[in-house]
Formats: structure tokens, sequence, C-alpha cells
């Protein structure tokens, strides 16, 4: 049976948080708040529970799963390496609203879906998420909703469509913006936004001094 914990009472919040770190080191999914939507997650590198977060969602392996990390260091161990303008975006924008497309690092031993060799990075503005993160590592992470419905805004929407599917849900209140993150894909020669969202692209093209193309 699921449990869900206020994380707006602090005592809620610390067993909530404890509750969650064991579920993840024990393959187990996560419902969480981030700064922009509800999000499910587990271990990034347990490849058996990422497959259950894509089973839980209803979704393929051809929509690979994004990573959160909990600061900007984590990121340095987790692609080949990080670029000028991808350390200019991440000073700016994290945490934040703005998720980067990389080649992520050979030696790693995940599964997160058919990434062609990349991984999409983001470090959320939240306080819960950040705890999270920074007790358990980087986490794969998804919108909590079935594939094919509306993105979950709050806790008790993410349960509605998941269900018992998930065995803890950590409630931070409804998401002030409930905007899908910006994602910009640093994989090839030009920076290219996949999706513009909580990041508006004149954001982007400032700080990298140049104008920043949207994908079609």
């Amino acid at each position: 049976m699921s449990t869900v914990y206020d994380c707006g009472q602090p005592e809620s919040r610390v067993a909530g948080l404890a509750a969650a770190a064991g579920a993840l080191r024990a393959g187990q999914l996560v419902v969480l708040p981030t700064d922009t939507l509800y999000g499910i997650g587990c271990d990034a590198f347990d490849a058996n529970a990422v497959q259950g977060l894509l089973d839980a969602k209803g979704r393929g392996r051809d929509m690979p799963v994004p990573v959160l990390v909990g600061s900007w260091s984590t990121i340095d161990g987790l692609v080949l390496s990080v670029p000028h303008q991808a350390r200019s975006l991440i000073e700016a924008f994290w945490p934040g609203g703005l998720s980067i497309v990389l080649p992520h690092a050979s030696s790693l031993a995940w599964d997160l879906g058919d990434t062609r060799g990349t991984v999409m990075l983001r470090m959320p503005l939240h306080p819960v998420a950040i705890e999270l993160l920074r007790e358990v590592g980087p986490m794969a992470v998804s919108s909590a909703n079935r594939s094919g419905h509306p993105p979950a805004t709050t806790a008790a929407q993410a349960r509605d469509q998941l269900g018992e599917l998930v065995p803890i849900y950590l409630d931070g209140g409804p998401c002030e913006h409930a905007v899908p993150s910006t994602i910009v894909d640093l994989t090839g020669s030009d920076p290219l936004v996949l999706r513009e969202g909580a990041v508006k692209l004149a954001e982007i093209t400032e700080v990298l001094g140049f104008d920043v193309q949207l994908a079609q």
C-alpha cells in the first residue's frame, strides 16, 4: 500500500524523506515534487527500477528517462565533458527549469532507455527534491503521469494516475509554475532548443550571446 507524506509538516517531511531514500535503495519508485511538475523517480543506476518506471507510465524505451541531480558538480561524473556553453547555462539557470542534453560518460553502468549515448540532466529548484537527491544521488525522473494523460501538478493527481505502483508519495504542495522544463540539446555543433518551457528562448540567447534555434 502506498503512503503519502505531507512535506509541509516537519516531522512528516523527515519521515517521508527517510522512507523515500529507503524505497529508492530497494529499487522502488517514489513520487516527488519539483519546481516544474511532480515527478516519478528511481535510482538512475538501477536498470530494473528504470524499466519499472517506464512500465508504470505505460511508456516505451524510445522515450528515455531524464536524470535529476542535487548539485552542479554531480554532472561532471555523468557526462563525457562539460562544454563552456553548458557551464554558462548551468550557472545561469540551475537549480531551475532548464534541462541539458549531453553525451553521457561511456563508463556509466546505467540504462535509461534508448538514449543513443546521451543523457538529459536537470537540477530542480525545490527543497524536497534537492534534499532527496543529495541523500541518494542522481535519480531517473519523469513526469508523474500515465503516458498520454495530463502531467500531475499535485501529489493527489499523481496518485490518482499511478496509485499503488508507487509506494511513497512526497507531497510538497501544488507546483507553483506547472510548466515543463526547457530542453537544450548540446550534443551537436550548435545548441538547439528541443522544447521551450520554463526558461524562455530569449533568456538562453542572452546567456550564450548568440541566437539559439528552436527545433521545428
